[in-house]
């Protein structure tokens, strides 16, 4: 049996990462979790999968706010590449700005998610969006590039 799909999660903060840990494990989530800490990390890691012929993760949670190139240029590049575009990719950011809104789904972003103050509120959006992309939502039929 093949591994599964990762999950891509760009994340700066220790916290907000280790919530989404929380949350995949409250929720039964087998697929491994991988960090960037920054959307050229993130874009890094997604370009080592095309180059190499990986599975493309399952899923990508991405921050918006992260340092060395945010998550709206690697929103940007990510929908961009026709080998990347096809993964789901989820914003989580502090910014409820309906500028941010507007512009990550003027960019593709399948969807966008405000973080809570709140810890167990956070976490049940975190375990609804693993819900949805992983258990409800079919998955894109091509997981391995073609470049």
């Amino acid at each position: 049996m093949s591994a599964l799909p990762a999950i891509l999660v760009v994340e700066d903060s220790d916290e907000d990462f280790e919530t989404a840990v929380e949350a995949a494990r409250r929720g039964g989530v087998v697929n491994p979790l991988r960090r960037a800490l920054s959307g050229d990390d993130g874009l890094r890691m997604l370009q080592a999968c095309v180059l190499s012929r990986s599975p493309l993760p399952a899923l990508v949670l991405l921050d918006l706010n992260t340092p060395a190139g945010d998550g709206r240029q690697a929103l940007q590049q990510i929908k961009q590449d026709p080998c990347l575009r096809v993964i789901p990719t989820v914003i989580l950011s502090t910014s409820d700005n309906p500028r941010d809104v507007s512009f990550c789904y003027a960019n593709h972003a399948n969807a966008y998610h405000t973080k809570p103050v709140s810890y167990p509120a956070y976490l049940k959006i975190l375990q609804d969006v693993f819900r949805y992309w992983l258990v409800n939502a079919l998955p894109p039929v091509a997981q391995t590039p073609e470049k």
